[in-house]
């Protein structure tokens, strides 16, 4: 069966951290949608890269099902996916349902910590960003997978980052080969 992915963009996304999965997940043959969050589909990176957006949030069909959710880090592109109450409730209704929800950078503690996303999990942030999270359990690793929540800690994790979704979300002979293909070393 076809995986499907929605990846969050907002200005000031880290692009490394939104490329990077996208990339990645399309090699896996997952249908990745990117959504802007925003009102325009041209989203603009923390480092000025514009990237065109597949939707806007509002755009998306009602009671569409993803298996899983990506937000990217960067700041502020972090602050502004958790200001949008539409990306916030998707995922809320996604972890709720048992379905995968993956985090990286600033994301983890900006967006799925307030939400209660990360309450008692094992989980990663770009260093120094723990303290703006409630009730996670910090771990010294680059990929923490805790349950159905992937956190991962900021740019020079993104492919790790990427092929740990794949593992999840397919598998681990999927997530291999798109490693190997790529010369990720792990």
């Amino acid at each position: 069966m076809l995986k499907k992915a929605l990846v969050f963009l907002a200005d000031g996304f880290e692009e490394v951290e939104a490329a990077t999965p996208v990339d990645y997940l399309r090699r896996a043959r997952i249908k990745v949608t990117t959504v802007s969050v925003g009102g325009n589909k041209t989203v603009t990176g923390a480092h000025g890269l514009p990237i065109i957006a597949d939707s806007l949030i509002t755009e998306l069909p009602a009671g569409a099902v993803w298996d899983i959710l990506v937000c990217p880090g960067g700041m502020p592109g972090a602050s502004n996916i958790a200001a949008s109450a539409s990306a916030c409730a998707l995922l809320k209704a996604q972890a709720a349902a048992g379905r995968w929800v993956a985090a990286i950078c600033a994301s983890p503690a900006v967006v799925l910590s307030p939400l209660g996303l990360l309450r008692d999990r094992r989980a990663v942030c770009f260093p120094g960003m723990e303290d703006k999270t409630g009730g996670a359990c910090w771990v010294a690793d680059s990929v923490a997978i805790d349950g159905n929540i992937i956190t991962s800690r900021g740019p020079g994790t993104a492919g790790l980052f990427a092929v740990a979704i794949i593992r999840m979300a397919v598998n681990r002979e999927e997530a291999d080969k798109v490693a190997a293909s790529v010369l990720l070393a792990e």
